[in-house]
C-alpha cells in the first residue's frame, strides 16, 4: 500500500460502489488481521484443506519484520538479505543522495557487498516473543481516572520494558489489543545497522503515480532490498522465507504478514461520528494547502524537486486516503451497519446479568466525545506530532529529554524512558540532511495554521510570534539554527539540563518558550479524553468477550499480524471483472512516455531480454491496511509468491471493515522481481542468494 503507517488509509472515491459490511459473524470470510498466538487455524484448515501449526506459525513470525516508522519487511536469505517495497526504503534513498547524484531517480544497486551503503536513521524489528501481561496492567490502573491513570499505566509500562533488560538490540512494547481488554508485552530484536542493497528508479517503483494509486491494474515494480548487519558482518538469518519456484495462480490460499498499521473497526458509534463531524472537517482542507504548497515548492528548480518530491508523493497519497474515509463516513449505509453492530452488541449485554457492569460504556464514550470536540482545535494544532518539522522536532525532543532524563524512569513520559531513549538517541545523532529552505516552508505554513485556527488574539498564538509574521518567525529559527548538524544536537543531549538552558540557538530557546504549553494540551487531552476512553473501552472490549470471545481479531495496531485469503480478481465499480493478474507486457503497453507513466532507460533497453508474459502484478482476498506495506505475500509452504505494495480501491474501507466481494490486496508478483532484478539490473549475485532458498 502506498502509504506509510504516519497515513490515515482511507476508504472510497466518491461516486464508487460503497462498501457493505457483513451483518452476522458467519458471514465474515476472509476478514481478519489476526495474532501470531491466536490464528485460526482450524478455521482455515477446514475451508482450505491447509492447517497452519504452531511451528509454522512460528517460522513465518520470526521471518517477518517490522520497519520502525511505518512498513513491513521480510528476511529472504541467511545472510540478512530484507525484501520491502521502494516507498518504504525511499526515506534512506533520499537521505543517501546528493545534489550531484539523486539515487531516487536513478536508483541504487550496490554490485558487491561493499557498495551497500549504510541507512543514516532505519530499524528492523523481529519479534521474538509476546507475553500476556493484561493482569499486571489493569491491576496497576484499576480505581484511578485521569492523571492518575495515566501515570499509573505509563510507570506500569516502563516497569515492563525494564524487565527485558538494558541491551540496546532488545526493545520491549507494551501492546493494547481490543482497546484496553488485552496486555501483551512483545520482545522485539532491533536492527539497527541497515543497509540499503537495492532500489530501483522512482519512475518504475511508483508507476502510475497518484493515478494508479489504490487501485488496479497495476504495473508496480515496489520493491526495496535492504541487508541487516551485527557486529559490521551480514545478520545470520536462521528463520527467512523461501522463494516460490512456481509463483501462484489463480484460487490459490496465500497469507500476508505484516505489520497493519491502525483500524477503527471496534470504536463506538459516537467515535466514528466524530471523526465524521469534527478530525475530517478540519484535516482536508490543511492537507489540500499543504499538498498545493508542495507543488509549487518542487517547481522552484531541480533541488527543490529533489528535496520535496517524496513529501508530495505521501501527501497525495494521505488526501486521497482522507477523502475516501471521509466519504465513507458519510455514507448511510455503511453508518447503518455499524449502528446496527453497536445495537446487536449492547442488546447481547443488556440480556446477560453477568455483563451488566458493562452496558454504560457506550453512554460514557458518547460524553468524551463532547469533551474532545471542546479540544479538538488546539490538540490538533499544538498535540500529538503538530511539531513534525526536522529542526524544531529535534529542538522540542531536545528540550523534553534534557526535563524528563532527570525523573526516575516510570515517573517519565513513555517516550523519554530508559528504552524510549536508545531510540532518541539513535534519531538525534543520525547524519540525516536537512534542506533549510524546505523547512522554512514547513513551519511557515505550521504557524500560519495555528494562528488561522486559534486566531491572532489567542495567547499561545501572541505568545509565539510576538511581533513577527510566520514567514519572519520561520526564516529566523530556521537560518539561525545549528540544530541541522548532528554534533550540536548530540553536544546538546550529552549537556542535559544545563547544556539547553545555556543555548542561545533559536530554534532551542523557542522550544523552550513554548514546551509548558505543548505539555498542558497534551496533558489535558491525556486525562480528559484519553485515560476514560481507555477506561470505557476496556468494558467495551469485555463485554465483546463475553459475548464472541475471541474469535474476533482486534483491530491492528501496528504489531505483527497475519491474514489469509486467495488470489482473486473482483468486480469493478462498473460491473466488469478485473483478472487477479497483470503482466509485464501490460507495463510496456501502458506506458506512455509522460509521467506518470514514463518508464526508465533500464527498462526500455531491457525489453527484447524480458518474458512479458510473466506476471507483473496480481490481487488477492488478503485483509490489510497502512503498514501492510512490504510485507512477504507468502504460500502454504511460506513461500514467498509476491510483495504487498497498495490495495484497491474497496480496500481502503479497511479501517471500519471487509467486504469480501471486492477488497483486495495488490501485490508485485514474484517472477517480475525476478526477472526484474536479473535482466533490467543484472544483480545477478542477489538472484543468485535469493534463488539458493527457492522450492
Amino acid at each position: 500500500m502506498n502509504t506509510k503507517n504516519v497515513s490515515r488509509c482511507a476508504v472510497l472515491m466518491a461516486g464508487l460502489l460503497v462498501i457493505c459490511l457483513s451483518i452476522t459473524r458467519s458471514m465474515r470470510a476472509e476478514e481478519g488481521m489476526w495474532t501470531f498466538d491466536n490464528f485460526p487455524s482450524k478455521t482455515v484448515g477446514t475451508k482450505y484443506g491447509f492447517t497452519p501449526s504452531q511451528a509454522w506459525l512460528d517460522h513465518v513470525r520470526l521471518s517477518s519484520l517490522r520497519i520502525a516508522g511505518g512498513c513491513s519487511a521480510s528476511f529472504i536469505s541467511p545472510e540478512g538479505l530484507v525484501m520491502t517495497n521502494h516507498h518504504c526504503v525511499v526515506d534512506c534513498v533520499e537521505q543517501l543522495s546528493t545534489p550531484q547524484q539523486n539515487f531516487v531517480d536513478t536508483g541504487f544497486a550496490a554490485k558487491t557487498p561493499a557498495e551497500e551503503k549504510k541507512c543514516p536513521d532505519f530499524e528492523l524489528d523481529q519479534l521474538v516473543e509476546i507475553r500476556d501481561v493484561t493482569s499486571d496492567v489493569q491491576a496497576a490502573t484499576a480505581g484511578k481516572t485521569g492523571d492518575a491513570a495515566n501515570k499509573a499505566l505509563n510507570a506500569k509500562q516502563a516497569e515492563l520494558q525494564k524487565s527485558c533488560g538494558s541491551d540496546p538490540s532488545v526493545r520491549c512494547d507494551l501492546i493494547s489489543l481490543y482497546h484496553g481488554g488485552v496486555y501483551d508485552l512483545y520482545r522485539y530484536k532491533r536492527y539497527t545497522d541497515v543497509r540499503l542493497v537495492f532500489a530501483p528508479e522512482f519512475a518504475v517503483a511508483q508507476f502510475g503515480g497518484d493515478p494508479d494509486n489504490f487501485n488496479f491494474p497495476r504495473f508496480d515494480f515496489d520493491i526495496g532490498l535492504l541487508r541487516a548487519y551485527a557486529n559490521d558482518k551480514p545478520v545470520a538469518s536462521a528463520d527467512y522465507l523461501h522463494w516460490s519456484a512456481n509463483g501462484s495462480k489463480d484460487g490459490d490460499l496465500v497469507f500476508v504478514s505484516g505489520n497493519p498499521g491502525g483500524t477503527r473497526r471496534e470504536l463506538a458509534m459516537s467515535q466514528l461520528e466524530f471523526e465524521r463531524d469534527n478530525f475530517f472537517p478540519l484535516v482536508m482542507p490543511i492537507s489540500a494547502e499543504w499538498r498545493g504548497q508542495l507543488e509549487q515548492f518542487v517547481t522552484r528548480g531541480p533541488e527543490q524537486a529533489r528535496e520535496a518530491n517524496e513529501e508530495l508523493f505521501f501527501v497525495e497519497n494521505d488526501f486521497k486516503g482522507f477523502y475516501g474515509e471521509q466519504q465513507a463516513l458519510l455514507d448511510p449505509q455503511l453508518m447503518a451497519v455499524k449502528q446496527q453492530e453497536e445495537q446487536r452488541l449492547r442488546a447481547a449485554v443488556a440480556a446477560d446479568p453477568k455483563l451488566a457492569a458493562y452496558a454504560s460504556a457506550w453512554d460514557e464514550i458518547e460524553q468524551i466525545q463532547k469533551v474532545r470536540a471542546q479540544l479538538n482545535v488546539r490538540r490538533a494544532m499544538l498535540g500529538g506530532n503538530a511539531f513534525r518539522s526536522g529542526l524544531l522536532r529535534y529542538a522540542v525532543t531536545l528540550v523534553q529529554a534534557a526535563a524528563e532524563r532527570a525523573k526516575p524512569n516510570t515517573e517519565r513520559l513513555p517516550e523519554y524512558t530508559d528504552q524510549g531513549l536508545v531510540n532518541i538517541q539513535q534519531e538525534l545523532s543520525a547524519p540525516v540532511p536537512v534542506y533549510k529552505d524546505f523547512e522554512e516552508l514547513y513551519l511557515a505554513f505550521v504557524f500560519t495554521n495555528i494562528r488561522r485556527d486559534l486566531g491572532a488574539d489567542d495567547a499561545f498564538v501572541r505568545k509565539m510570534l510576538g511581533n513577527e509574521s510566520p514567514e519572519q518567525l520561520a526564516h529566523r529559527l530556521v537560518s539561525g539554527t545549528k540544530l541541522n548538524d548532528p554534533k550540536a544536537r548530540e553536544e546538546l543531549y550529552t549537556g542535559g539540563q544545563t547544556a539547553v538552558a545555556a543555548s542561545a540557538d533559536p530554534m532551542i530557546r523557542f522550544a523552550a518558550s513554548i514546551n509548558d504549553d505543548l505539555l498542558a494540551v497534551r496533558k489535558d487531552y491525556e486525562a480528559r479524553v484519553d485515560a476514560p476512553t481507555r477506561a470505557a473501552a476496556e468494558k467495551i472490549a469485555k463485554a465483546r468477550f463475553g459475548v464472541y470471545g475471541t474469535s474476533i481479531d482486534p483491530d491492528a495496531t501496528f504489531t505483527a499480524r497475519v491474514s489469509y485469503g486467495t488470489v482473486k480478481g473482483f468486480e469493478d465499480a462498473e460491473g466488469k471483472f478485473v483478472q487477479p493478474y497483470t503482466t509485464i507486457e501490460g507495463l510496456f503497453h501502458r506506458a506512455t512516455g509522460a509521467s506518470p507513466y514514463a518508464l526508465p532507460e533500464s527498462w526500455l533497453k531491457a525489453k527484447t531480454s524480458l518474458n512479458l508474459s510473466l506476471p507483473m502484478n496480481l490481487s488477492t482476498t488478503n485483509d490489510i491496511i497502512g503498514g501492510n506495506s512490504g510485507s512477504p505475500l507468502i504460500d502454504q509452504g511460506a513461500n514467498v509468491v509476491g510483495l504487498i505494495f497498495d490495495g484497491n480501491i474497496f480496500s481502503l474501507g479497511g479501517d471500519y471493515g471487509y467486504d469480501a466481494a471486492k477488497n483486495r490486496a495488490v501485490a508485485v508478483d514474484s517472477r517480475a522481481l525476478l526477472e526484474g532484478l536479473r535482466k533490467v539490473y543484472h544483480l545477478n549475485h542477489i538472484v543468485d542468494e535469493i534463488e539458493a532458498g527457492r522450492r
